[in-house]
């Protein structure tokens, strides 16, 4: 699991990849019990009757909630793609588009960005701010084609900032579980996924 609650108050706490800080697992009942829902229709920009209804469709049949995304990206010339998904195009690499190591943290940071504002609402808070500061080392020696450690990041870290007025610590700790239990990018990160690699040419 991920690591403990750090801050000095109920706004902030930092988190560890589950590699790192492993732990019981986190029990998500009381985070996700639909009775404890916000009863207004809209909190953080978040239609919550609509998402209520949503969530109780894939209790009913859990294949609503698979997705199989196909993502293709094309080279652009030096280093520079183009990444293209159902008419969705974002350019990276080069020197001026962030580089896919940068997405890569980048997207763990977004995911929970979702993570805590949707179960914000679900629980009835509503944020003043949030930002999620991802942080990360690795090392780029064999992608130079030279000796060298693992390319891939050995190390992440990553900070949650939130403002809820109201927010009780119990909410927050909710908050915290289902960012532990509930983001797709964490959950990717925290555990081993085969890769499949295939080659074909014209």
């Amino acid at each position: 699991m991920l690591g403990a609650l750090l801050g000095v108050n109920h706004d902030f706490w930092r988190i560890e990849p589950p590699s790192l800080v492993p732990g019981p697992e986190t029990d998500l009942g009381p985070v996700l019990h639909l009775e404890r829902m916000a009863a207004e229709e809209i909190i953080n920009g978040m239609n919550v009757a609509e998402f209520r209804q949503y969530v109780e469709q894939v209790r009913k049949d859990p294949s609503v909630a698979e997705r199989n995304p196909k993502i293709v990206a094309r080279w652009l010339g030096g280093s520079r793609a183009q990444v293209e998904r159902e008419g969705v195009v974002v350019h990276m690499g080069g020197d001026q588009d962030p580089s896919a190591m940068w997405v890569f943290l980048a997207s763990l940071a977004a995911c929970d960005v979702e993570v805590v504002a949707t179960h914000a609402s679900l629980l009835g808070l509503k944020l003043e701010s949030l930002e999620v500061e991802a942080t990360g080392h690795f090392d780029i020696r064999r992608l130079l084609g030279l000796d060298g450690p693992r390319p891939g990041y050995d190390r992440i870290a990553y900070t949650v900032r939130l403002h809820a007025p109201g927010a009780t610590k119990e909410q927050i700790e909710r908050l915290r579980a289902i960012c532990e239990r509930g983001s797709p990018v964490g959950d990717s990160l925290a555990r081993s996924i085969p890769l499949e690699l295939k080659i074909e040419t014209h």
